[in-house]
């Protein structure tokens, strides 16, 4: 986007609450530059986390985001206003926050008193300096009948693999919310002979985190996106580390050293998230699983599968994080948890009071069981919902109880496609699915083996599509009789210009689960 001209209103503003961050600022440690080193909207804007009549902004002051120390440990005040019209004439909101070096001088505005369902221009400065115009969208209002919803779920963005083309695209799709689905960013030393470079050593403390997200956030397809439409964000393993559970560590970190370098991933990765104050971590704490009502039509559940799980099963043979595990009773114990109790009887009961059309769970992994079968005896992926099998169980079965209308699973973690229906029996073919299930591929991570993996498919006939050879995201469109979802790929990752074409397109008919190609 180009830079435009900060117009400051001069008529009245609308009666609007604002609330940011809690601070606690002396007035002799507040630095008001004319000038920075450097552009220090680098890192872009974002918004998120829309509810009917508030929204977040975010922004970083950062002029040179991959250095150290590019501005003074001072608070430094940054102007805000948000507008009804792209051009920033009709102001409806203003005022000033104060970036601070205990948050990487990122901010976040939770901007109130707004119309539900309507979008909103916004922009930033600090000095002389000013922000790249963002556009945002509230949510429709509870009870409101909208006839229609546009979202697109993302996830594993790996910076070395590729280019994030794919963004590019999604930022032209006029989409009314996105959903990142985890791995934001990796962890990972740079490997040569890749794609693109990441820049510092392996993140394992707060500098080292704070680098590798700005250096992400430096992506000029990825800046577009953010800076289009609210994106509600949580996040998979590659934050942290690479398939840890709760205070685990797949590296057999000691668990105090662990969960100080979870501390610090968490602190990072809400640095640069357009999420609300109230996530914002305590030590190594970070409560990212919430709700989001879309008017009458919608409900969203948004999980975190990673912060409060139980060890991956069948781990006992000195080898961390997910394996495939054969014969394993342990992944069937009833008293491990995936999500863990607060989590799991949080959701149990948000489906027990939806009023909602369609009730979306966001999460991060394929829920649908893939018996990977060559031999004899199947084999399971431990660190998947294959690992935690009661607790899908038992979620598969509150939706049979209660009716839960038209649920809907959404997934990523596994860098390709799929298409399942979710049942409470598998053993019986004739079973009636209960919800339906689209994961979706990688922006950029690459996939698993295709033939391998399509030589399971005959032994999991509740699998309706499979492809892992391409990247690219699933856009989706909501109404009360149906949800359609389009699998969208582009041509290539090893360049910034790859084309989009949709792959395959599949429809749910409202009151009847299960997905059909359309």
């Amino acid at each position: 986007m180009k830079r435009r001209h900060f117009l400051l209103a001069t008529s009245a503003l609308s009666v609007t609450l604002v609330k940011g961050e809690t601070q606690v600022v002396n007035s002799n440690t507040i630095t008001s530059p004319s000038t920075f080193s450097a552009y220090p909207f680098s890192l872009g804007v974002a918004s998120g986390d829309p509810w009917p009549t508030s929204v977040v902004l975010w922004t970083r002051l950062a002029p040179n985001p991959l250095k150290e120390a590019s501005l003074p440990p001072t608070n430094i005040p940054i102007q805000w206003q948000v507008a009804t019209d792209e051009t920033m004439r009709q102001v409806v909101a203003k005022g000033t926050v104060m970036a601070t070096p205990e948050l990487a001088h990122s901010v976040r505005v939770v901007v109130e008193g707004l119309r539900p369902g309507h979008w909103y221009w916004y922009q930033f400065k600090s000095g002389r300096e000013i922000s790249p115009i963002g556009r945002t969208r509230t949510a429709p209002a509870p009870g409101d009948n909208d006839q229609l919803l546009r979202l697109a779920m993302v996830s594993c963005q790996h910076y070395e693999k590729g280019y994030f083309t794919a963004y590019k695209h999604l930022a032209q799709a006029n989409l009314d919310v996105v959903f990142h689905l985890g791995d934001y960013i990796y962890e990972g030393k740079s490997r040569p002979g890749r794609i693109r470079q990441h820049v510092g050593p392996n993140p394992v403390d707060l500098e080292t985190y704070r680098l590798r997200h700005a250096l992400y956030r430096t992506d000029p397809d990825l800046q577009a996106a953010h800076a289009v439409v609210p994106f509600i964000v949580t996040w998979d393993d590659h934050e942290v580390e690479n398939d840890y559970a709760n205070d685990e560590s797949q590296k057999f970190a000691k668990g105090v050293e662990f969960l100080r370098q979870r501390a610090a991933a968490y602190q990072a990765y809400y640095e640069h998230m357009p999420l609300r104050p109230s996530a914002r971590p305590n030590g190594p704490d970070l409560k990212l699983y919430r709700r989001f009502q879309f008017g009458h039509l919608a409900e969203f559940h948004v999980l975190d599968t990673r912060q409060y799980r139980d060890d991956q099963a069948c781990d006992h043979n000195g080898k961390g994080g997910g394996q495939m595990v054969f014969g394993c009773q342990e992944r069937l114990d009833p008293q491990r948890s995936m999500l863990g109790t607060a989590q799991e009887n949080w959701l149990l009961d948000g489906w027990m009071k939806s009023q909602a059309k369609w009730n979306v769970l966001a999460q991060q992994q394929l829920m649908a069981p893939l018996a990977q079968k060559l031999g004899e005896v199947p084999g399971f992926w431990s660190d998947g919902w294959d690992g935690y099998a009661p607790t899908r169980q038992r979620l598969l079965k509150s939706i049979e109880q209660h009716q839960l209308s038209n649920p809907v699973v959404l997934g990523g973690d596994l860098h390709s496609f799929w298409v399942t229906d979710l049942k409470a029996d598998y053993q019986d073919d004739k079973a009636p699915a209960l919800a339906t299930e689209f994961v979706g591929t990688s922006i950029s991570s690459g996939g698993p083996n295709y033939d391998v993996f399509s030589l399971f498919l005959p032994d999991n006939p509740h699998i309706k599509y499979f492809e892992s050879r391409l990247r690219g995201y699933v856009e989706c469109t909501i109404e009360p009789h149906q949800w359609v979802s389009q699998l969208q790929v582009v041509d290539t990752v090893e360049t910034p210009d790859g084309g989009l074409r949709t792959l395959a397109s599949y429809g749910v008919e409202a009151g009847r689960a299960g997905a059909q190609p359309i």
